[in-house]
């Protein structure tokens, strides 16, 4: 765990990582809400919710995204690629949000 703000990493590299953020000493601050980011392309990514920047165009709709990850799933709509099956039902979805929403159906609570 990070010892400055307790976050929980799995890999040591991660948390050496995450660490060094905590001991920069020039953050990048976002000029519309304050927010302070230790990478610059984490400043870039950001800046997209105030300023509505969708670089990402899917070639086959034109759909257009913030970031090149949710371009990438949307692409599995018009490729039908599902990659993540339930282990319980075999159903498959295109993004693992999906599949997560989906295993609540097969939880059982007892009162």
């Amino acid at each position: 765990d990070c010892s400055f703000c307790g976050k929980h990493f799995t890999s040591p590299t991660d948390l050496i990582a995450h660490r060094a953020t905590h001991m920069s000493k020039n953050p990048r601050i976002c000029s519309y809400c304050g927010k302070s980011f230790f990478k610059k392309n984490s400043l870039t990514i950001h800046l997209r919710i105030h300023t509505g920047e969708k670089p990402y165009a899917c070639t086959q709709c034109g759909k257009r995204f913030t970031h090149s990850g949710s371009l990438k799933i949307h692409l599995r709509t018009h490729s039908g690629e599902k990659p993540y099956t339930c282990k319980q039902c075999s159903a498959s979805f295109n993004n693992l949000s999906n599949l997560r929403r989906h295993m609540v159906t097969h939880s059982t609570f007892e009162i």
